[in-house]
Protein backbone atom coordinates (compact mmCIF):
# COMPACT_ATOMS: atom_id res chain seq x y z
CA UNK A 1 0.00 0.00 0.00
CA UNK A 2 1.41 3.40 -0.93
CA UNK A 3 -1.55 5.73 -0.42
CA UNK A 4 -5.05 5.94 0.93
CA UNK A 5 -7.60 8.70 0.63
CA UNK A 6 -9.65 9.55 3.68
CA UNK A 7 -12.80 11.56 4.19
CA UNK A 8 -14.61 12.79 7.30
CA UNK A 9 -16.77 15.34 5.40
CA UNK A 10 -16.29 18.13 7.92
CA UNK A 11 -17.14 21.52 6.46
CA UNK A 12 -15.78 24.77 7.84
CA UNK A 13 -18.35 27.55 8.36
CA UNK A 14 -16.67 29.55 5.59
CA UNK A 15 -16.68 26.66 3.08
CA UNK A 16 -18.70 27.36 -0.06
CA UNK A 17 -19.11 23.64 -0.83
CA UNK A 18 -22.58 22.29 -0.06
CA UNK A 19 -23.08 19.09 1.94
CA UNK A 20 -24.57 17.40 -1.13
CA UNK A 21 -21.58 18.40 -3.28
CA UNK A 22 -19.17 17.22 -0.60
CA UNK A 23 -20.74 13.75 -0.46
CA UNK A 24 -20.95 13.48 -4.24
CA UNK A 25 -17.32 14.50 -4.66
CA UNK A 26 -16.25 11.99 -2.02
CA UNK A 27 -17.79 9.17 -4.07
CA UNK A 28 -16.31 10.52 -7.29
CA UNK A 29 -12.83 10.80 -5.79
CA UNK A 30 -13.02 7.27 -4.37
CA UNK A 31 -13.99 5.91 -7.79
CA UNK A 32 -11.16 7.85 -9.42
CA UNK A 33 -8.61 6.62 -6.85
CA UNK A 34 -9.78 3.03 -7.31
CA UNK A 35 -9.34 3.21 -11.09
CA UNK A 36 -5.78 4.52 -10.66
CA UNK A 37 -4.53 1.90 -8.25
CA UNK A 38 -4.69 3.60 -4.85
CA UNK A 39 -5.12 1.04 -2.11
CA UNK A 40 -7.73 2.19 0.38
CA UNK A 41 -10.43 4.65 1.32
CA UNK A 42 -10.97 5.56 4.98
CA UNK A 43 -13.88 7.29 6.69
CA UNK A 44 -14.79 7.97 10.33
CA UNK A 45 -17.87 8.47 12.52
CA UNK A 46 -19.20 11.22 14.80
CA UNK A 47 -22.68 12.54 15.57
CA UNK A 48 -24.27 15.93 16.09
CA UNK A 49 -21.42 17.70 14.26
CA UNK A 50 -20.42 18.12 10.63
CA UNK A 51 -18.94 14.65 10.21
CA UNK A 52 -19.81 11.27 8.72
CA UNK A 53 -22.78 10.16 10.82
CA UNK A 54 -23.88 7.04 8.91
CA UNK A 55 -20.61 5.19 8.25
CA UNK A 56 -22.01 1.88 7.02
CA UNK A 57 -24.31 3.71 4.60
CA UNK A 58 -21.44 5.76 3.19
CA UNK A 59 -19.19 2.69 3.13
CA UNK A 60 -21.80 0.88 1.04
CA UNK A 61 -21.85 3.73 -1.47
CA UNK A 62 -18.04 3.78 -1.61
CA UNK A 63 -17.83 0.01 -2.07
CA UNK A 64 -20.47 0.16 -4.79
CA UNK A 65 -18.53 2.85 -6.63
CA UNK A 66 -15.24 0.93 -6.52
CA UNK A 67 -13.93 -2.49 -7.47
CA UNK A 68 -10.54 -2.93 -5.84
CA UNK A 69 -9.87 -0.60 -2.89
CA UNK A 70 -10.43 -1.57 0.71
CA UNK A 71 -12.91 0.65 2.55
CA UNK A 72 -12.52 1.10 6.29
CA UNK A 73 -14.20 3.03 9.09
CA UNK A 74 -11.61 4.33 11.55
CA UNK A 75 -13.34 4.33 13.96
CA UNK A 76 -16.91 3.04 14.05
CA UNK A 77 -18.46 3.87 17.42
CA UNK A 78 -19.80 0.44 18.31
CA UNK A 79 -21.12 1.60 21.69
CA UNK A 80 -23.68 3.84 19.96
CA UNK A 81 -25.10 1.13 17.67
CA UNK A 82 -27.53 -1.74 18.12
CA UNK A 83 -25.07 -4.65 17.72
CA UNK A 84 -27.49 -6.95 15.92
CA UNK A 85 -28.34 -4.32 13.29
CA UNK A 86 -24.65 -3.48 13.01
CA UNK A 87 -23.77 -7.16 12.54
CA UNK A 88 -26.26 -7.39 9.67
CA UNK A 89 -24.98 -4.21 8.02
CA UNK A 90 -21.32 -5.22 8.24
CA UNK A 91 -22.01 -8.77 7.04
CA UNK A 92 -23.90 -7.42 4.05
CA UNK A 93 -21.06 -5.03 3.17
CA UNK A 94 -18.55 -7.86 3.51
CA UNK A 95 -20.48 -10.22 1.25
CA UNK A 96 -21.31 -7.59 -1.38
CA UNK A 97 -17.73 -6.32 -1.57
CA UNK A 98 -15.98 -9.68 -1.49
CA UNK A 99 -14.19 -8.85 1.75
CA UNK A 100 -13.14 -5.27 1.06
CA UNK A 101 -14.74 -3.73 4.17
CA UNK A 102 -13.33 -3.49 7.70
CA UNK A 103 -13.65 -1.24 10.71
CA UNK A 104 -11.98 -0.22 13.93
CA UNK A 105 -14.36 -0.54 16.88
CA UNK A 106 -14.26 2.71 18.80
CA UNK A 107 -15.31 3.27 22.39
CA UNK A 108 -16.52 6.84 21.78
CA UNK A 109 -15.84 9.80 24.03
CA UNK A 110 -18.02 12.85 23.24
CA UNK A 111 -20.65 13.27 25.95
CA UNK A 112 -23.13 14.73 23.44
CA UNK A 113 -23.05 11.58 21.31
CA UNK A 114 -23.88 9.29 24.21
CA UNK A 115 -26.74 11.61 25.20
CA UNK A 116 -28.10 11.52 21.64
CA UNK A 117 -27.92 7.73 21.55
CA UNK A 118 -29.38 7.27 25.04
CA UNK A 119 -26.33 5.27 26.14
CA UNK A 120 -24.80 5.51 29.61
CA UNK A 121 -21.31 6.82 28.92
CA UNK A 122 -19.99 5.55 32.26
CA UNK A 123 -20.65 1.98 31.05
CA UNK A 124 -19.07 2.36 27.64
CA UNK A 125 -16.29 -0.17 28.30
CA UNK A 126 -18.77 -2.86 29.33
CA UNK A 127 -21.08 -1.95 26.45
CA UNK A 128 -18.24 -2.25 23.94
CA UNK A 129 -17.26 -5.69 25.23
CA UNK A 130 -20.87 -6.87 25.17
CA UNK A 131 -21.41 -5.60 21.63
CA UNK A 132 -18.20 -7.16 20.33
CA UNK A 133 -19.34 -10.48 21.80
CA UNK A 134 -22.69 -10.11 20.02
CA UNK A 135 -20.96 -9.29 16.72
CA UNK A 136 -18.70 -12.32 16.98
CA UNK A 137 -21.62 -14.67 17.71
CA UNK A 138 -23.79 -13.07 15.04
CA UNK A 139 -21.21 -13.56 12.30
CA UNK A 140 -20.98 -17.29 13.05
CA UNK A 141 -24.32 -17.72 11.31
CA UNK A 142 -25.63 -19.84 14.20
CA UNK A 143 -28.59 -18.88 16.43
CA UNK A 144 -27.65 -17.49 19.84
CA UNK A 145 -29.37 -15.97 22.85
CA UNK A 146 -28.97 -12.32 23.76
CA UNK A 147 -31.01 -10.46 26.36
CA UNK A 148 -33.65 -13.19 26.38
CA UNK A 149 -34.05 -13.21 22.60
CA UNK A 150 -32.98 -15.72 19.97
CA UNK A 151 -30.84 -13.96 17.35
CA UNK A 152 -30.02 -15.17 13.84
CA UNK A 153 -28.01 -12.87 11.57
CA UNK A 154 -27.76 -13.23 7.81
CA UNK A 155 -25.83 -13.18 5.56
CA UNK A 156 -22.76 -14.92 6.98
CA UNK A 157 -19.61 -12.88 6.27
CA UNK A 158 -17.00 -14.21 3.88
CA UNK A 159 -14.22 -12.72 6.03
CA UNK A 160 -12.87 -13.82 9.40
CA UNK A 161 -13.79 -11.74 12.42
CA UNK A 162 -10.15 -10.56 12.70
CA UNK A 163 -10.26 -9.31 9.11
CA UNK A 164 -13.50 -7.41 9.68
CA UNK A 165 -12.91 -5.93 13.11
CA UNK A 166 -10.02 -4.28 14.93
CA UNK A 167 -10.30 -2.72 18.37
CA UNK A 168 -9.32 0.91 18.80
CA UNK A 169 -8.09 3.00 21.71
CA UNK A 170 -5.21 5.06 23.02
CA UNK A 171 -4.84 4.06 26.68
CA UNK A 172 -3.53 1.00 28.54
CA UNK A 173 -7.02 -0.40 29.15
CA UNK A 174 -7.73 -0.36 25.42
CA UNK A 175 -4.63 -2.42 24.65
CA UNK A 176 -5.50 -4.92 27.39
CA UNK A 177 -9.10 -5.15 26.20
CA UNK A 178 -8.05 -5.85 22.60
CA UNK A 179 -5.85 -8.74 23.72
CA UNK A 180 -8.51 -10.20 26.03
CA UNK A 181 -11.11 -9.97 23.24
CA UNK A 182 -8.59 -11.65 20.92
CA UNK A 183 -8.69 -8.87 18.34
CA UNK A 184 -6.09 -6.84 16.43
CA UNK A 185 -5.40 -3.43 18.00
CA UNK A 186 -5.36 -0.03 16.29
CA UNK A 187 -4.27 3.11 18.14
CA UNK A 188 -3.72 6.76 17.37
CA UNK A 189 -1.23 6.96 20.24
CA UNK A 190 2.48 7.32 19.56
CA UNK A 191 3.39 5.75 22.93
CA UNK A 192 5.45 2.61 22.13
CA UNK A 193 4.48 1.13 25.51
CA UNK A 194 0.95 0.49 24.25
CA UNK A 195 2.33 -2.01 21.75
CA UNK A 196 4.35 -3.69 24.48
CA UNK A 197 1.30 -3.87 26.75
CA UNK A 198 -0.77 -5.36 23.95
CA UNK A 199 1.86 -7.98 23.09
CA UNK A 200 2.30 -8.94 26.76
CA UNK A 201 -1.45 -9.34 27.26
CA UNK A 202 -1.75 -11.39 24.04
CA UNK A 203 0.91 -13.74 25.39
CA UNK A 204 -0.89 -14.03 28.74
CA UNK A 205 -4.19 -15.04 27.12
CA UNK A 206 -2.59 -17.22 24.45
CA UNK A 207 -3.64 -15.07 21.51
CA UNK A 208 -0.97 -15.81 18.91
CA UNK A 209 -2.53 -13.92 16.00
CA UNK A 210 -2.47 -10.46 17.55
CA UNK A 211 -1.62 -7.50 15.32
CA UNK A 212 -0.86 -3.91 16.30
CA UNK A 213 -1.05 -0.75 14.19
CA UNK A 214 -0.15 2.82 15.14
CA UNK A 215 0.17 6.13 13.23
CA UNK A 216 2.80 6.40 10.54
CA UNK A 217 3.54 9.90 9.35
CA UNK A 218 1.21 12.86 8.90
CA UNK A 219 -2.55 12.62 9.17
CA UNK A 220 -2.99 15.03 6.25
CA UNK A 221 -0.82 15.04 3.13
CA UNK A 222 -1.46 17.36 0.21
CA UNK A 223 0.67 17.32 -2.94
CA UNK A 224 1.41 20.64 -4.65
CA UNK A 225 4.03 22.04 -7.02
CA UNK A 226 4.26 25.15 -4.81
CA UNK A 227 3.62 24.20 -1.15
CA UNK A 228 3.80 27.80 0.11
CA UNK A 229 1.11 28.88 -2.31
CA UNK A 230 -0.97 25.81 -1.41
CA UNK A 231 -0.71 26.65 2.30
CA UNK A 232 -2.12 30.10 1.51
CA UNK A 233 -5.14 28.44 -0.12
CA UNK A 234 -5.63 25.56 2.32
CA UNK A 235 -4.32 26.85 5.63
CA UNK A 236 -7.65 28.13 6.98
CA UNK A 237 -9.31 24.75 6.27
CA UNK A 238 -6.44 22.89 7.94
CA UNK A 239 -6.72 25.13 10.99
CA UNK A 240 -10.45 24.46 11.21
CA UNK A 241 -9.71 20.74 10.89
CA UNK A 242 -7.31 20.89 13.83
CA UNK A 243 -9.22 23.25 16.12
CA UNK A 244 -12.62 21.60 15.71
CA UNK A 245 -11.18 18.12 16.36
CA UNK A 246 -9.27 19.25 19.43
CA UNK A 247 -12.42 20.86 20.91
CA UNK A 248 -14.13 17.46 20.96
CA UNK A 249 -11.45 15.70 23.01
CA UNK A 250 -12.20 14.58 26.55
CA UNK A 251 -10.23 12.70 29.18
CA UNK A 252 -6.59 11.68 29.28
CA UNK A 253 -5.41 10.11 26.05
CA UNK A 254 -2.62 10.45 23.53
CA UNK A 255 -3.61 11.59 20.04
CA UNK A 256 -1.04 13.38 17.86
CA UNK A 257 -3.67 15.22 15.81
CA UNK A 258 -5.41 16.65 18.90
CA UNK A 259 -3.19 19.70 19.23
CA UNK A 260 -3.68 23.18 20.68
CA UNK A 261 -3.32 24.97 17.35
CA UNK A 262 -3.86 28.71 17.07
CA UNK A 263 -2.11 29.46 13.79
CA UNK A 264 -1.19 27.67 10.58
CA UNK A 265 2.41 27.78 11.79
CA UNK A 266 1.34 25.58 14.72
CA UNK A 267 0.07 23.01 12.24
CA UNK A 268 3.28 23.06 10.26
CA UNK A 269 5.32 22.62 13.43
CA UNK A 270 3.27 19.59 14.50
CA UNK A 271 4.29 17.56 11.45
CA UNK A 272 0.79 16.09 11.20
CA UNK A 273 -0.37 18.42 8.40
CA UNK A 274 2.04 18.34 5.45
CA UNK A 275 1.94 20.01 2.04
CA UNK A 276 4.75 18.58 -0.09
CA UNK A 277 6.05 18.59 -3.62
CA UNK A 278 5.73 15.40 -5.69
CA UNK A 279 9.41 14.57 -5.06
CA UNK A 280 9.01 15.13 -1.32
CA UNK A 281 5.91 12.95 -1.32
CA UNK A 282 7.75 10.15 -3.09
CA UNK A 283 10.50 10.37 -0.46
CA UNK A 284 7.85 10.21 2.26
CA UNK A 285 6.34 7.05 0.78
CA UNK A 286 9.77 5.44 0.51
CA UNK A 287 10.48 6.30 4.15
CA UNK A 288 7.11 5.41 5.66
CA UNK A 289 5.65 3.03 3.08
CA UNK A 290 2.37 4.96 3.08
CA UNK A 291 0.73 8.40 2.90
CA UNK A 292 -2.80 9.51 3.79
CA UNK A 293 -4.28 11.97 1.31
CA UNK A 294 -7.19 14.05 2.61
CA UNK A 295 -8.54 15.79 -0.52
CA UNK A 296 -11.69 17.35 0.97
CA UNK A 297 -10.29 18.39 4.35
CA UNK A 298 -12.45 20.95 6.10
CA UNK A 299 -14.68 21.37 3.06
CA UNK A 300 -11.91 22.96 1.03
CA UNK A 301 -12.63 23.63 -2.67
CA UNK A 302 -12.70 20.26 -4.45
CA UNK A 303 -10.49 21.54 -7.25
CA UNK A 304 -7.62 21.80 -4.76
CA UNK A 305 -8.14 18.20 -3.73
CA UNK A 306 -8.30 17.08 -7.33
CA UNK A 307 -5.00 18.84 -8.09
CA UNK A 308 -3.33 16.95 -5.24
CA UNK A 309 -4.72 13.59 -6.33
CA UNK A 310 -3.69 14.16 -9.94
CA UNK A 311 -0.16 15.13 -8.96
CA UNK A 312 0.12 12.02 -6.81
CA UNK A 313 -0.85 9.79 -9.72
CA UNK A 314 1.10 11.66 -12.41
CA UNK A 315 4.30 12.57 -10.56
CA UNK A 316 4.57 10.49 -7.38
CA UNK A 317 3.48 6.98 -8.36
CA UNK A 318 5.88 6.78 -11.34
CA UNK A 319 8.78 7.27 -8.91
CA UNK A 320 7.81 4.37 -6.66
Amino acid sequence: MTAAVRFDLRRAPFSVVSEAALYATCIEMARWADERGLAAVGISEHHGVDFVSAPTTLAGALLGATRHVDVSVNALLVTLHDPVRLAEQVATLDVLSGGRFRFVAGLGYRHEEFAMAGVDRSRRGAVLEEHVDVLRKAWSGDPFEWRGRTIVVTPTPVSRVEDLLWLGGSVRRSAERAAHLRLPFFTMSLDPMLGEIYREECEKVGYADGAFMYPLGPSFVHVAEDPDRAWDAIGSYALYDAVSYNEWQTGDHDNPIAIEAVTVEDLKASGMWEIVTPDQCADMVRRLGFVALHPLMGGMPPELGWESLQLYVDKVLPQL
